[in-house]
C-alpha cells in the first residue's frame, strides 16, 4: 500500500456572496494593510472594486501591473512595492498570473537571497505573510495549489516554485468575481481546468480522493463551460465553473499533471502562447497517445463528459473521450493548430527535447514518452 497526502488552501470560502467574507478573513488573519496584486483590466472593469468594498477602514495599495504568463521581473517589482509599502498581507485577485505572483511574493517576502534560489521543489525556507487568493477566472486552480509558475524570458523557459508554504491561507471563490471574464478567457481557462482534472485522473500519483474531485470537475465542466461561454452573465454556469476549477485544482495539486502541461510549457516559454490555450491545443493529441496505457480510465472520462458508453468497448469509449474533448474545444472556439500561433515546424524537435526534460511532470504521465514520441505529438497538433 502506498501513502498519499492531501493539501489545499487552509480555508475555502465558496459560493455566491463569498466575496463579502473578505473583511472578516482579513480580521481573522490580523491583516491591516494588504497589498492587492491584480491587473489593470480588472481595476478598470470594476471587479477589484467588489473586493475594495469589503475592506472597511483598512489602508491598502494596489499593484496592477500583472501580465499574462508573468515574468520574473514582475515579481521583483511587486516585492519592492510590498516591502517599501510596509504591507502585512497579500490579496492575489485575478487569474492564475495574479495569484502566482502573490504566492511568489509571499515566498520571497521572508527570504533575503535571490528569487532564483526559490525555484524548484521545497526551496522556500519559511511561511510568508498571510495570503488570500480570489480567482476571477475559472481555470487555473492556483488558489488551492502549492505551485507558482513564472516565465524566464531570457532563457525562454517557464520555471516553478513548488512549496507547501505557497498554499494560500484562504481561497475565496465567488462566481460574481468571474462575470467580467472575457469570453476567450472563459474558454481557455475552462479548458485549462478540464486539462487539470483529466491529467489528475490519469496521473500515476492519483488517489481515491483526487479521483473523486477530478471526475466531479469533468462532469461540471462538460455541462457548464458551453453555457458560461454562450452567456457570460449566466451566474449558475459561472458558479459551476468556479467550483469545477477549484475541484480540479485540488485534484491536480495533489495528484500532479502530466504530458499535456509538459508539452505546453515550451509553447508558452518560446512563443508566448497562453497557458490555457497551449493546454487546450495539445489535450486531444496527448490523450490519444496516452490511451494505450489507461484505456479504462479514459472510458471513465468519456462517461463523465456525457458519452453513453454502455454498448461500447473500453477502447471505443476512450476514443469517444478524445472526440468529446475535441468537440468541447471547438464549441468554445479554441484556436486549432500550432502553426496558427506562428510556431515554425523546425522548432518542434527542440521543443520535444525541452518537454521531455520536465521530469517533475513527465513522471506522472501514464505513458512514458521519448523525445521522438513527443515530436510526433507536436506534429499531429501542428
Amino acid at each position: 500500500m502506498s501513502i498519499s497526502s492531501f493539501k489545499s488552501a487552509h480555508k475555502l470560502l465558496t459560493g455566491a456572496g463569498a466575496i463579502e467574507q473578505l473583511g472578516a478573513e482579513l480580521t481573522r488573519l490580523d491583516v491591516d494593510h494588504p497589498l492587492i496584486v491584480t491587473d489593470a483590466a480588472l481595476v478598470k472593469s470594476g471587479t477589484v472594486g467588489l473586493a475594495l468594498a469589503q475592506l472597511g477602514e483598512r489602508s491598502y495599495e494596489i499593484f496592477d501591473r500583472v501580465q499574462p504568463d508573468p515574468e520574473i521581473a514582475i515579481v521583483e517589482d511587486c516585492m519592492r512595492v510590498y516591502r517599501e509599502g510596509g504591507h502585512d498581507g497579500l490579496i492575489g485577485l485575478g487569474g492564475g498570473s495574479a495569484i502566482d505572483i502573490a504566492k511568489s511574493v509571499g515566498a520571497y517576502a521572508g527570504y533575503h537571497g535571490a528569487l532564483a534560489d526559490l525555484f524548484g521543489v521545497d526551496q522556500v525556507p519559511r511561511k510568508g505573510p498571510p495570503l488570500i487568493a480570489i480567482p476571477t477566472t475559472a481555470g487555473t486552480g492556483s488558489e488551492v495549489t502549492n505551485v507558482a509558475i513564472l516565465s524566464d524570458r531570457k532563457a525562454q523557459l517557464k520555471k516553478g516554485i513548488v512549496s507547501d508554504y505557497l498554499l494560500p491561507d484562504v481561497a475565496l471563490v465567488s462566481p460574481q468575481m468571474t462575470l467580467t471574464c472575457p469570453r476567450s478567457v472563459t474558454a481557455a481557462s475552462g479548458v485549462d481546468a478540464l486539462v487539470h482534472a483529466i491529467e489528475a485522473y490519469l496521473s500515476l500519483n492519483a488517489s481515491p480522493i483526487t479521483d473523486a474531485l477530478a471526475i466531479g470537475a469533468i462532469k461540471l465542466i462538460a455541462k457548464a463551460l458551453p453555457k458560461a461561454y454562450a452567456n457570460p452573465s449566466h451566474l449558475q454556469a459561472r458558479e459551476d465553473m468556479a467550483t469545477a476549477s477549484l475541484m480540479a485544482g485540488m485534484a491536480f495539486g495533489n495528484a500532479g499533471v502530466g504530458a499535456v502541461h509538459a508539452l505546453a510549457y515550451p509553447l508558452g516559454g518560446r512563443f508566448h502562447v497562453s497557458h490555457g490555450v497551449s493546454n487546450a491545443l495539445l489535450l486531444p493529441y496527448v490523450m490519444a497517445w496516452n490511451k494505450l496505457a489507461c484505456v479504462e480510465r479514459m472510458q471513465d472520462i468519456a462517461e463523465a463528459m456525457g458519452v453513453k458508453t454502455a454498448r461500447l468497448s473500453a477502447a471505443d469509449a476512450a476514443d469517444k473521450a478524445v472526440e468529446a474533448m475535441t468537440a468541447l474545444c471547438t464549441a468554445v472556439e479554441i484556436p486549432q493548430g500550432l502553426r496558427s500561433f506562428g510556431v515554425p515546424e523546425d522548432a518542434l524537435p527542440a521543443m520535444a527535447l525541452e518537454a521531455a526534460g520536465i521530469e517533475r511532470l513527465m513522471r506522472n504521465n501514464p505513458r512514458k514518452l521519448s523525445p521522438a514520441d513527443i515530436e510526433k505529438i507536436y506534429r499531429a497538433a501542428y
